[in-house]
């Protein structure tokens, strides 16, 4: 039988019948590839911090956007270096997002970490703006809502996860699982600056 490596899944996918070399080679267990020069294995990551911990420190963690606040969301985003967004645009984008994972600061009600994922709702998900307010970097949160939200997208049967990080972050997402550019599987991003440039 042609054996293929499916690049979204760690088993082998089987597609024909024909004949094999005598003494095949064992195939090696692949880890899931996702899109923009990650790879992600399936194992569901633990959880290094648990809700109850983060509530006794003063953290709530929430997974619906209806109470949370856009304006301070965009301070988040401008904190990080991400430009200011139309408020209605990333209304608009939340209400496309099924998932999605905020952590409020109980004292002042505001969001200090915040991740959303995409995608398909059956092969393929994208992780989008994993961010953490600076003044609450170093507790973890970070991590505390990337590891849910990926338990949550192995739990719906998505197993090919993308991200987008810049090169200062990769060390963060490595450990939860994500590698650069596995068997030199590279992302690639529609470049409108270079289109125009072409019609200039």
């Amino acid at each position: 039988m042609l054996i293929h490596r499916s690049i979204i899944s760690s088993s082998p996918l089987l597609l024909k019948p024909i004949s094999l070399p005598p003494n095949p080679k064992p195939l090696k267990p692949k880890t899931l590839t996702i899109s923009s020069s990650f790879s992600f294995s399936s194992t569901k990551p633990s959880l290094s911090i648990s809700d109850s911990d983060l509530l006794s420190r003063g953290f709530v963690l929430h997974s619906s956007a209806s109470s949370l606040n856009l304006d301070d969301l965009n301070t988040v985003f401008v904190r990080v270096g991400f430009p200011r967004r139309d408020p209605a645009k990333i209304r608009k984008a939340l209400d496309h997002t099924p998932s999605l994972l905020w952590i409020e600061h109980a004292k002042t009600r505001k969001p200090v970490a915040f991740a959303r994922a995409t995608g398909d709702g059956v092969f393929n998900a994208i992780i989008w703006d994993v961010v953490v307010d600076p003044s609450y970097q170093g507790f973890g949160l970070g991590k505390a809502v990337m590891e849910r939200l990926i338990r949550e997208l192995l739990d719906r049967g998505i197993s090919n996860i993308a991200l987008y990080a810049e090169p200062k972050v990769l060390g963060f997402y490595r450990p939860l699982g994500f590698s650069a550019d596995p068997d030199g599987i590279r992302g690639m991003v529609y470049s409108m600056k270079q289109q125009q440039r072409k019609r200039n």
